[in-house]
Formats: structure tokens, sequence, C-alpha cells
């Protein structure tokens, strides 16, 4: 299996790894078929999200897409965050195997998954966002 150069990079020298003491939002989400279980947690001040971080157990791929969409979301607005699909995590990535795109789509649901945490805490709205298919709790 052919891995790029980036997604190595992310996966030996993974970005904004462990938890956010005080997150606004938490999402945790998982693969039942291949066991991989991806956490991401958000800190959102006003409507940007100002930090980003992951726990994630699984293979390098998934280690790396969780790395990347938490630095794609550092910095962005609300809105912008949900523009970001799997697509352009993979393309932030230079690609992914075949076999491993549904770690990509793991990232943006985790992502998703603590928007709506965040949404349910605060009580707000964010325009487009559905429930976790899965909800593991926190």
């Amino acid at each position: 299996m052919e891995y790029s150069e980036k997604v190595m990079d992310h996966f030996m020298n993974p970005r904004n790894v462990g938890e956010i003491e005080d997150a606004s939002g938490i999402g945790t989400v998982g693969n039942e078929q291949c066991g991989d279980i991806m956490r991401v947690f958000l800190k959102i001040e006003g409507d940007v999200i100002i930090d980003a971080s992951f726990k994630t157990f699984g293979c390098g791929a998934a280690v790396a897409t969780s790395s990347m969409v938490t630095e794609m979301v550092k910095g962005k607005t609300i809105s912008e965050v949900m523009t970001i699909t799997n697509e352009a995590v993979m393309k932030a990535l230079d690609g992914l195997p075949a076999v491993k795109a549904h770690c990509s789509v793991l990232a943006e649901e985790a992502v998703q998954a603590a928007l709506w945490d965040y949404s349910q805490e605060s009580g707000i709205t964010i325009e487009g966002l559905m429930p976790p298919k899965s909800d593991h709790g926190h």
C-alpha cells in the first residue's frame, strides 16, 4: 500500500494529539469493521475554532486523517468547518489508498460530532449539522 509523504508525516509526527481540558465540543466516532476510534476535541470562542486536538485508536491512515483535520479546522469559523469534507481531508494529505478512504470519513464525522456536542451544550443551532450517526457519549 502506497502512502503519500504527507500521510507518513502526519502519521509519524501527528499534530494536536491529546485532550483539550475545557473543550467546547467532543466528538467520538468509530468504525466497527476496522476497529478505528476517533475522538476530536474543539475549543470554540464566538464562532471560531481556536483550538482542536484528537485522540485516535487506529491505523496510520486514521491517525494521519485525524491530525490533518484538526490542522484544517483551527482558526476557521463554524460555517467554514461545516464545508470540510472527507474528500478535502484526503486531498490535503495528497490522497489515501482506496481501502483507507473510510478513515477520512471518520475524521469528517468526528469533527461534526464535536460540533453537534457543542451545539447541544450551548443551545445553539448550526445550520446543516446532523446528529451523529451513532452517539458513543463521552
